[in-house]
């Protein structure tokens, strides 16, 4: 038995979303005044960024281009907080997918379980979306000492 009182929601704008795109009321039910808050997907992947920064053991975020990019953008202190972070969000709902760096010699499982508890907690609590996964891609290893040019001694005169 199809109810009448409620709306049909639309159908989501895009095929295999992870995510809810309809939502058939404004705001939560409790809600006294009536409107709509929207939330930009920059603004979570944001959030998303700088929680998995928080996590003691990544070294960084992003692959080697957009780390690249970012050391330029840190150089004329315009930080993106949004690197290495693409994010998917509903009406209620959000997803997440985070590429980090890990230090060297930090157990990567337990990096990646952090920053997806992390990224996961942030989202929910700052944003107040479900968040329905994070996907965390491990994309390199930094080793320490690696970036020293200066302790490396020269091999010629």
């Amino acid at each position: 038995m199809a109810s009448q009182d409620k709306p049909a929601a639309p159908l989501a704008a895009t095929q295999g979303s992870r995510v809810d795109r309809a939502f058939p009321g404004s705001g939560s039910p409790s809600s006294e005044t009536a409107g709509k808050t929207t939330i930009a997907d920059s603004v979570v992947a944001k959030v998303a960024g700088i929680a998995a920064r928080e996590v003691p053991g990544v070294y960084a975020l992003g692959g080697g281009g957009a780390r690249a990019f970012g050391a330029i953008r840190d150089a004329i202190n315009a930080t993106d907080l949004t690197q290495g972070v693409k994010v998917e969000v509903g009406e209620t709902q959000a997803a997440a997918d985070v590429t980090i760096v890990v230090e060297y010699p930090a157990p990567i499982q337990e990096v990646a379980d952090q920053v997806r508890t992390r990224v996961a907690g942030a989202i929910s609590g700052l944003v107040g979306l479900e968040v329905v996964e994070v996907n965390v891609d491990v994309n390199d290893i930094h080793i320490p000492g690696d970036d020293d040019d200066d302790s490396t001694p020269s091999r010629v005169s």
